[in-house]
């Protein structure tokens, strides 16, 4: 979770994303943000799609890092 962590507060500085519901949504992670995808793909070894920008998916750190773990668990 840490290492994700850093990646948002890199991407946006100043939120705090700990508890969160409704980064998507609510506009704190909007499309030019979802670059960060990018970054998430390089740091966790994982290839996240354009199907998978999706505010379930992006709305709190715990949503990224579940989809991270899915993304993990199906290259096992």
């Amino acid at each position: 979770m840490e290492e994700l962590l850093q990646i948002l507060r890199k991407v946006k500085p100043g939120v705090d994303f700990e508890g969160k519901t409704d980064l998507f949504e609510s506009g704190v992670l909007d499309s030019m943000t979802i670059v960060m995808a990018a970054e998430i793909n390089d740091e966790f070894d994982i290839d996240i799609q354009v199907t998978d920008i999706v505010p379930e998916n992006f709305n709190s750190a715990e949503s990224i890092l579940a989809m991270i773990r899915r993304h993990q668990e199906e290259d096992d």
